[in-house]
Order: structure tokens, then C-alpha cells, then sequence
């Protein structure tokens, strides 16, 4: 076994997962915008193989080449303000990557409160963009700690649609524990793939409704050595990834 693969950790494979999720994607903006795992994943992509995609500096610059995690970059390629990055909202130019508060088995999020709407416990951002991405992005979802908290039976607020209220597309959901997509007959949220050292009853305890789960459920491939190299020396030198995901290696 290729000892530098079997020292990646457990959010270095979900940043490869992230990235996987922005392949086939082409000359289009990703918008990571759920931290710092799925900013690594899709400049990732972009060094590796989808050359083609847009990545920002996190702002209104499109990078000439993908950034460093909280770097600055050196050249700009392009100006994008919020006007213009409607404008490929409202025209299926982007990818997004969300973070949701809740999700159910359909991929309808929630980010904008807890509890009842008329008396919440917890107030939090709003919907936000959270309609516009599901509706006409392709968009998916980050979580750094799956649990049934935010895996839950019936979101409180529906903030971002789900494969039941025609979502455009909803490519899949990356958690600490697991790859999670909606490809199954009726798009109820399937379990893709586990990740080295997680077994399907973890993934199953995390959650608070019933998966649709294969007969053989794949482990998510670990990142190669190059990949390893690319997000320790060059994009995140810093490890600012581990700050999401705790640090392990897995084997």
C-alpha cells in the first residue's frame, strides 16, 4: 500500500469528495461557500481535473489560478460583482455548495430558523440564496458533522428545495462521515459511499430518517498522492481544513 495515501486525513478524503462533486462541470463559477473543506475541494478540481472551472478569491475576483486557503491572489483574471453573479445565478452558471442547518431525506434545507415559524427558538440567516440556488444551480451540500440534528425527518423552514418541489439539480451531500446523493427512483437521499474507518450503521445512527441504502456501499476514494501534495503544500499549507473535519489519519 502507497504509505502517503494510507496518512491522508479524514478531511483531506472530504475534500476530495468535494471536489469530485465539480467533475464534468466545465467553464462555470463554483461557489463554495459552506467553509473551508469545500473551498479546498473545488479549487482542487480546478488544479487537477477541471481546469476549466471559475474560482474566486472568496470575493468579487476570479483567480487566474486557484487560491490559497486566506491568500490573496496575485493575479486576477476577472471581476465579478454581485450583479454579474446573479446574473449566472438566474442563468445555471454556477455550482454551489451550501451549508445546511437541516436537511431531509429530499434535500429540502433549511437556514433560515428553529422551531415554530411563528415563535422560533433560533433565529438564523434567512433563506438567503437558498431558493434561486436549488431552483436554478446545480447545488450541493457540505456538513461537518452529521448528525440528527441536521439530518433530520422535517426541516422547520424549507429555505432550499428539495428533489420533491423541483430542485434543478441536487448533486449530492458531503458530510464528515459519509457521500450521500439522490439517485434512486423516487430521489429520496441515497447513501453513496462511507469513508475509510466509518461503517453504514454510523451513518445510519447519524441520521434521523431512513436512507435508501445499497446492498454493497463503496468506500470514498482516498486522495493520490499528488492530490495530497496539492492541498498540503500549495492550496492549504496552513491546514485549515482540519479546523472542520478533526484530525485522523485513515487507512
Amino acid at each position: 500500500m502507497d504509505t502517503t495515501i494510507a496518512e491522508a486525513t479524514r478531511a483531506e478524503v472530504c475534500a476530495v469528495a468535494c471536489a469530485e462533486l465539480f467533475r464534468g462541470d466545465g467553464e462555470i463559477v463554483a461557489a463554495a461557500v459552506a467553509g473551508f473543506v469545500p473551498m479546498l475541494g473545488s479549487r482542487l478540481a480546478r488544479s487537477t481535473f477541471e481546469p476549466g472551472l471559475l474560482t474566486t478569491d472568496g470575493g468579487p475576483s476570479l483567480t487566474a489560478e486557484p487560491v490559497p486557503l486566506g491568500a490573496a491572489a496575485d493575479v486576477v483574471e476577472g471581476w465579478l460583482p454581485f450583479r454579474d453573479h446573479l446574473w449566472l445565478v438566474l442563468n445555471g452558471r454556477r455550482h454551489v455548495i451550501m451549508g445546511p442547518s437541516q436537511i431531509d431525506r429530499y434535500g429540502n434545507t433549511n437556514i433560515s430558523c428553529i422551531g415554530d415559524w411563528a415563535r422560533p427558538s433560533r433565529q438564523l440567516l434567512g433563506v438567503r440564496g437558498g431558493p434561486g440556488n436549488t431552483l436554478l444551480n446545480p447545488t450541493s451540500y457540505w456538513v461537518p458533522k452529521h448528525s440528527t440534528r441536521v439530518f433530520t425527518e422535517k426541516v422547520d423552514m424549507v429555505s432550499g428545495v428539495g428533489t420533491d418541489r423541483g430542485a434543478h439539480e441536487l448533486r449530492a451531500v458531503v458530510t464528515n462521515l459519509a457521500v450521500l446523493d439522490f439517485d434512486t427512483p423516487d430521489r429520496r437521499m441515497r447513501l453513496r459511499s462511507v469513508h475509510p474507518g466509518v461503517a453504514v450503521d454510523d451513518v445510519v445512527a447519524a441520521t434521523g430518517f431512513e436512507l435508501v441504502i445499497p446492498a454493497e456501499v463503496p468506500r470514498t476514494r482516498l486522495p493520490d498522492a499528488e492530490e495530497l501534495r496539492i492541498m498540503r503544500e500549495v492550496l492549504d499549507p496552513k491546514g485549515l481544513r482540519e479546523r472542520e473535519v478533526p484530525s485522523e489519519a485513515r487507512s
